[in-house]
């Protein structure tokens, strides 16, 4: 069964794709000509990426998303043929709520999901205040949050509807991740020293041996 397409969606950086849980991931070409449709139907066909999202949808979170290691390490595991996929160390869930934007609101959200889905390392946190530990321009919404991560590949999310459409929620487009290709996004870009640590650390290179590091370009898109 396959998509029934891309529909527009009003949020920046947001894609809606329609992906059944038994669609297949496709050709090369498909990945790499419509990128945002070959993630959705990766994850899509993934039982337990869809389990962590549908537990994630329970709480009615405003522009929610999981980000990160759940869906790098998923999109990247299956272009290097490894299975069982890896788990990330977190499972990293985004909302935005300006208004409630203490810590115990989301202590709160960890342990209900921690009750749903115990074998799961989730971890919640509020874009809406997380500029201030770290002296950033306060965040307008959760994909704008993104923006000031280091790479591009890891600054992407997915959302599951109640219609069970998926959202992308990529500020720098999916072409770099469907791609294998980790570069800095702009904010990683203006501090070289903190990105090139990080993935030294990751030892990404070792764990995926297809991937390709570049340099940043003016405008990201995909």
């Amino acid at each position: 069964m396959g998509l029934a397409g891309i529909r527009s969606h009003p949020a920046p950086g947001d894609r809606r794709v329609s992906a059944p849980p038994d669609a297949r991931s496709g050709s090369e070409a498909d990945r790499l000509v419509d990128p945002w449709s070959w993630i959705a139907r990766t994850i899509a066909a993934d039982r337990r990426a869809m389990a962590q999202l549908s537990a994630v949808r329970e709480l009615g979170l405003p522009d929610w998303c999981i980000a990160a290691g759940f869906v790098r390490n998923r999109i990247w595991d299956a272009l290097h043929g490894h299975a069982p996929r890896r788990e990330p160390n977190d499972v990293d869930v985004l909302f935005f709520a300006p208004l409630d934007s203490g810590r115990a609101r989301e202590a709160a959200l960890q342990e209900r999901l921690a009750r749903a889905m115990p074998d799961a390392a989730w971890e919640v946190r509020n874009q809406a205040r997380m500029h201030v530990a770290k002296a950033l321009p306060p965040h307008r919404d959760t994909a704008h949050a993104m923006t000031f991560w280091l790479e591009t590949p890891t600054a992407g999310g997915v959302r599951l509807g109640a219609d069970g459409a998926l959202s992308l929620v990529a500020p720098f487009g999916g072409s770099d991740l469907a791609a294998l290709v980790c570069r800095p996004t702009p904010w990683g870009a203006s501090r070289r020293d903190e990105y090139d640590a990080r993935i030294a650390a990751k030892r990404w290179r070792e764990t995926w041996p297809l991937l390709r590091f570049e340099e940043p370009r003016a405008q990201q898109c995909g």
